[in-house]
């Protein structure tokens, strides 16, 4: 049954190189010519049918990070890449690896590892955006979904494989028939979260159990001594790849702080989403009681917010970012779990409500806008109790920030409506709380996405009826 599909890569592979023959007699021999940095996909040296995927993805030219990865990742060697976030890290070992498999097309091709879900879905609509013209299958397997789906899936011996270390590692050991012994290309995603996450020990066991002789891809937007260790375990002469050699934010970033008393936090947010309606926006808290918290909050006074956060399942994960994605709710409240690696376009504020504990967090957290040449807005809350943090980041991203002007009679104006809104979100956690502990033997719980709880849904449709008003 896989036969057409493995004539549909190779027909293309075949197809794109006697292209690309016919059209190195017509290219100009210029002297300067090689001396030049690649200004096109196909200056890379990408066949046609990836060029044309590329285009039709309105991608205009290659990133700095896909135009120094590509060519070396084709010419088959090992890849260290360093850049920052939103560089664009995810074409630069896909398509390297789809050329590949176009060339030698075969299932169980290449292993993509990654710390969270949400990336890994997210990696596998960029392969499939990619790939779709010549047929490539991939798989994701992450934690929090049925085994048995996913075993069925792993049966059909997808090209491309992205997993979660945890639960690729529970399906090497328990289901029947699957292994990579095949695998020609490794790509370990965010490496440095992989092993700050304490996948060590997965790793390592997926490491043992896939072929010595394969590529590997190994990105990172840090340097750590874990990372460091990891390249002398499973790269062979590794060709590093670094965009930025500081820890930096992207220049279309605008930068703030605001220093407030810890008491008053709320309702200065309250105050700035106020002032900034109409954009998107991105809140980070530190815990995940605290994004059910100021969601409940910010939906009592007629937000239409959206929390994501490690406790929730995964369906109800996936559902919350898109709604997101898809404009329908303009605020995502989350903890770390969507610091890295996710790309929304549209995001225009990133909100630090609660303070990075790590400083290199707060890199990843703002990247969460301005990503891809557009500008963006960060604006970070001080407390009392978070100074020697916020002198940390500065002295990290080698700047200090301005701060961002209120006026306090204005924000103190809203304190009576926070207050009461604070206090509807306090009863409507503990019952919650409650639900969740009566329904824990009964499996996924509906109201992790918050939507459900008291009150709530009136408010949303009310809000609904004023607008078509």
């Amino acid at each position: 049954m896989d036969l057409p599909e493995e004539n549909k890569i190779q027909n293309m592979s075949e197809s794109d190189s006697h292209d690309k023959s016919e059209n190195s007699d017509n290219e100009p021999s210029g002297e300067n010519k090689n001396l030049e940095e690649p200004k096109t996909w196909k200056d890379l040296g990408l066949v046609d049918a990836l060029c044309k995927a590329c285009e039709q993805l309105k991608w205009k030219e290659p990133s700095k990070i896909q135009k120094e990865a590509i060519p070396v990742a084709l010419q088959g060697k090992d890849v260290i890449g360093l850049a920052e976030t939103g560089s664009g890290k995810t074409a630069a070992f896909a398509l390297p690896i789809l050329q590949a498999l176009l060339e030698n097309p075969q299932r169980h091709f290449a292993l993509i590892l990654t710390p969270t879900r949400e990336l890994a879905f997210q990696i596998s609509e960029q392969f499939e955006a990619l790939g779709s013209s010549i047929g490539v299958k991939s798989a994701v397997i992450v934690g929090g979904m049925d085994m048995m789906s996913q075993a069925l899936i792993l049966a059909k011996k997808p090209h491309i494989i992205i997993a979660t270390p945890g639960r690729l590692v529970d399906h090497l050991t328990n289901t029947k028939g699957f292994n990579l012994r095949a695998l020609k290309y490794l790509v370990m995603d965010e490496a440095d979260r992989i092993l700050n996450m304490d996948f060590e020990v997965e790793v390592d066991k997926i490491l043992k159990v896939i072929p010595r002789e394969r590529r590997t891809f190994l990105f990172s937007a840090t340097m750590t001594k874990k990372v460091k260790k990891l390249q002398r375990a499973c790269l062979q002469d590794p060709v590093k790849v670094e965009v930025s050699t500081k820890y930096q934010t992207v220049e279309k970033l605008q930068q703030y702080y605001i220093f407030i008393p810890v008491k008053f936090k709320d309702v200065y947010l309250v105050h700035i989403l106020n002032e900034l309606a109409g954009n998107s926006f991105m809140i980070f808290c530190s815990t995940c009681n605290n994004t059910i918290r100021t969601a409940l909050m910010l939906r009592n006074l007629g937000f239409t917010a959206v929390p994501l956060h490690g406790q929730m399942s995964q369906n109800k994960r996936l559902a919350a970012l898109t709604k997101f994605k898809a404009k329908n709710r303009s605020i995502l409240i989350s903890t770390d779990v969507a610091s890295r690696g996710l790309d929304i376009p549209h995001v225009d504020i990133v909100i630090n409500f609660d303070i990075p504990t790590h400083s290199k967090d707060y890199i990843h957290r703002v990247g969460r806008t301005a990503r891809a040449g557009r500008s963006g807005q960060a604006i970070t809350f001080v407390t009392q109790y978070d100074v020697e943090l916020y002198q940390r980041i500065e002295q990290l991203i080698g700047k200090q920030l301005p701060l961002y002007k209120t006026e306090e009679d204005e924000v103190m104006a809203l304190q009576e409506r926070v207050a009461e809104s604070q206090r509807i979100a306090k009863m409507e956690v503990r019952d919650l709380t409650e639900k969740k502990g009566k329904r824990k033997k009964g499996g996924d719980d509906d109201d992790d996405d918050t939507e459900g709880a008291t009150g709530v849904r009136k408010r949303l449709k009310g809000g609904k009826k004023k607008g078509k008003k």
